[in-house]
């Protein structure tokens, strides 16, 4: 399975956010700066993070992006449904309906992964590089 490039950065992005102040917003250019893209580019991603509630923007000239949520709330599954969408990365396309043995084990793969990412915690990835 791979994952766009918006995700990856998504993600960055995200650990970027929990390891920083939670009162002072980051602006665009600093976490495109960091992460080596166009604030154009960000900005695009970011927006998706802000409509999926995860971070907040702040407008003006001390404005930025900082966490909507608490921080040990915010899961690697809800950002890459954030930047990807909750679509399944396989639907069999033969009309044998929903019995499909190939189907059920995908979808049986994915509903495991889906969970292994639900109880990846951003916050647990920026604790962990503090202590190195």
């Amino acid at each position: 399975m791979k994952y766009s490039q918006a995700t990856d950065y998504a993600l960055h992005v995200m650990l970027y956010l929990v390891s920083a102040e939670p009162d002072k917003p980051i602006g665009v250019q600093l976490l495109a700066e960091k992460l080596g893209v166009s604030q154009t580019y960000l900005s695009k991603m970011l927006t998706k993070l802000v409509k999926a509630g995860l971070i907040q923007s702040t407008p003006g000239v001390n404005g930025g992006y900082r966490l909507r949520r608490n921080q040990e709330d915010i899961n690697f599954l809800q950002v890459i449904h954030a930047i990807e969408g909750t679509a399944s990365f396989l639907e069999c396309n033969m009309d044998h309906g929903e019995e499909c043995v190939i189907q059920k084990v995908v979808m049986d793969a994915e509903r495991q992964m889906e969970e292994y990412l639900a109880s990846k915690k951003i916050a647990d990835l920026a604790k962990e590089i503090k202590t190195e």
